[in-house]
């Protein structure tokens, strides 16, 4: 431990602990933009400025400082107030300061530090260059007049994804953070992850909305609107409307969309549900039957398109299974239009998503049946919250409704598909009482839980053991996969998910702020509240779902049948890393 003064106050702090971390934990708050914890400490910015009152060092960036014995800090003296002022100034004077009609306006961290330190006015007015949008990307659009070269992008696409679709280009007044050769996100190895957006501090980065859309769908009345909701929609939704981080809004979420005016709400997690069903019985037929293995998931964009870029060799190795929301725009277009007389080309079918990479996926030619996408619409849980704010409902103060029926019930293992982990744990409930044929007790697969980018399992079974592994963020699913390749590791099944804890962090999920990420991390109590809500379930077992057994029953015939692969299955195809 070392010891310090800042601000008067004696902090003791373990050794390798900078000046930004030891304030914090004494309860003195550092001004960050540039500064993103675990991810981005460069001291780009300057707005982290702290003076350092013996030695002569003057002021220094709090974020890359090492704490060191016997340190005098002053966080708050006249010298550093002027520094961030003049700093935050020259950063404003050729920011594009239309907030009213920013898509962070309110949630901006630029808003809010000018806010915090009294700047109203910009003393200097640096040289106004208009940028053109990047809106090619069915995702993400890029708004190069808000960006402050922060770099957050940058560190979590290089650093935690390694993609490395972004980065600075230029020199001095005319650096630019974009992808290679001034391209569009759409023409280089973009996975559409949306973890750039969730870092980006500012407007420079958001999702392409379908908001519009969705509102002419809903008032054109030849057409049926049916909506689904991912799992991990319902453990960030809340945090729009001021409900703390890792509360649980399932109720008061089905009560908000019907209100909207949406024919019908169904849960994604009957589809999840669903697609344990479907992957598990193609995990123990690959293995009984000499088929590809290690088997790998499915459900995430991100990843599969990540895999089609970087680890082609690995798309045998893939589930055949389409993603849960896929699942069911492809049932909601037969088998529910069917049931209810409906023509499936009036349906049109939207999915709430934590993920930006949902609205690449609904685009792929190979997600349609009958000459009808599977779905029509991605809106993200920020989206959602929009229309909802739209809508004029006191989100905080609904009463809670149940989704409707033949497509919404669920059990608590497709609730755990939001968190990294939930996939694998899911399947194996069901996987173990197939091989056992026994109703097991012991259900919880803790070994795969928990937000490490890599976790490793052996499971025995009825005789079998199984050797699992578990990565989230395509960072580690690198690593995984390298040492896969090597014939370092062996494994029967993995689950891979496209971004860092999982879909309740999706690119598509409300922003937590660089302030509030120092507090607390999402990623730990969205999966808590996960686990929380699939304790509380009556059903945890997805072949314990009575609507599912009664699909099959009616409608599909059984398990990775030819009905199931006509609907539920599909394939993948390499892509060039450059168009």
């Amino acid at each position: 431990m070392i010891s310090l003064i800042i601000d008067g106050i004696k902090v003791e702090v373990p050794e390798n602990t900078t000046v930004l971390q030891a304030a914090r934990k004494a309860n003195i708050k550092i001004p960050t933009l540039c500064y993103l914890e675990g991810i981005n400490a460069i001291g780009a910015c300057r707005m982290c400025l702290v003076e350092m009152i013996e030695g002569g060092r003057g002021l220094q960036a709090s974020c890359v400082l090492p704490a060191a014995n016997g340190m005098v800090v002053s966080t708050k003296s006249k010298a550093v107030q002027d520094a961030r002022k003049v700093n935050l100034e020259l950063i404003l004077s050729n920011h594009d300061k239309r907030c009213l009609s920013c898509v962070r306006n309110r949630n901006c961290e630029l808003q809010k530090i000018c806010e915090e330190l009294g700047v109203e006015d910009v003393s200097y007015e640096g040289a106004s260059v208009d940028r053109p949008l990047d809106m090619m990307s069915p995702s993400i659009v890029r708004d190069p007049n808000k960006c402050i070269l922060c770099r957050r992008c940058v560190a979590v696409c290089n650093n935690v994804q390694k993609v490395g679709a972004v980065g600075a280009t230029q020199r001095g007044f005319k650096t630019i953070v974009e992808p290679v050769f001034g391209k569009s996100l759409n023409d280089v190895l973009c996975i559409n992850c949306g973890q750039c957006i969730t870092a980006c501090p500012v407007g420079a980065l958001y999702e392409k909305s379908e908001i519009d859309n969705v509102w002419a769908a809903l008032g054109d009345k030849s057409k049926y609107v049916v909506v689904q909701t991912a799992p991990a929609v319902r453990f960030g939704l809340g945090e729009e409307f001021g409900i703390p981080s890792g509360n649980s809004v399932t109720g008061k979420m089905a009560t908000a969309l019907h209100r909207i005016g949406f024919d019908k709400v169904f849960d994604t997690d009957f589809a999840a549900d669903l697609t344990i069903m479907e992957e598990g019985t193609e995990l123990l037929s690959r293995i009984n039957n000499g088929g590809k293995l290690p088997m790998i998931t499915s459900c995430s964009p991100g990843w599969i398109k990540y895999c089609e870029l970087f680890f082609p060799d690995f798309l045998d190795n893939l589930s055949t299974c389409k993603s849960p929301h896929e699942m069911e725009g492809a049932l909601i277009k037969s088998y529910y239009a069917q049931k209810m007389g409906i023509d499936p080309k009036s349906i049109y079918v939207v999915s709430i998503m934590p993920c930006t990479a949902k609205k690449f996926e609904k685009e792929r030619e190979e997600l349609v049946n009958d000459g009808l996408p599977n779905v029509d619409a991605v809106l993200t849980t920020r989206e959602l919250a929009r229309m909802i704010k739209q809508s004029n409902i006191d989100f905080a103060n609904l009463p809670e409704e149940d989704f409707d029926r033949m497509l919404g019930e669920s059990t608590g293992a497709a609730v755990i598909f939001g968190a990294t982990g939930g996939v694998m744990e899911a399947a194996l409930r069901t996987v173990a009482d197939i091989l056992t044929g026994e109703d097991l007790k012991d259900i919880d697969y803790k070994a795969v839980r928990g937000i490490e980018g890599v976790k490793e399992a052996t499971v025995s079974v009825a005789g079998m053991d199984l050797n699992v592994a578990v990565a989230n963020g395509t960072g580690n699913a690198k690593k995984l996969l390298e040492a896969v390749r090597a014939g370092e590791k062996n494994y029967h099944f993995i689950e891979i998910m496209g971004c860092p804890g999982g879909c309740v962090t999706g690119g598509g999920q409300p922003i937590v702020s660089s302030q509030d990420r120092m507090n607390f991390d999402p990623k730990v109590l969205r999966a808590k509240a996960t686990y929380a809500e699939d304790a509380n379930m009556q059903k945890r077992k997805s072949h314990k779902n009575a609507e599912v057994q009664q699909l099959y029953k009616e409608f599909l015939g059984e398990p990775n049948g030819h009905k199931s692969h006509e609907l539920l299955h599909t394939h993948y195809h390499q892509r060039p890393k450059y168009k």
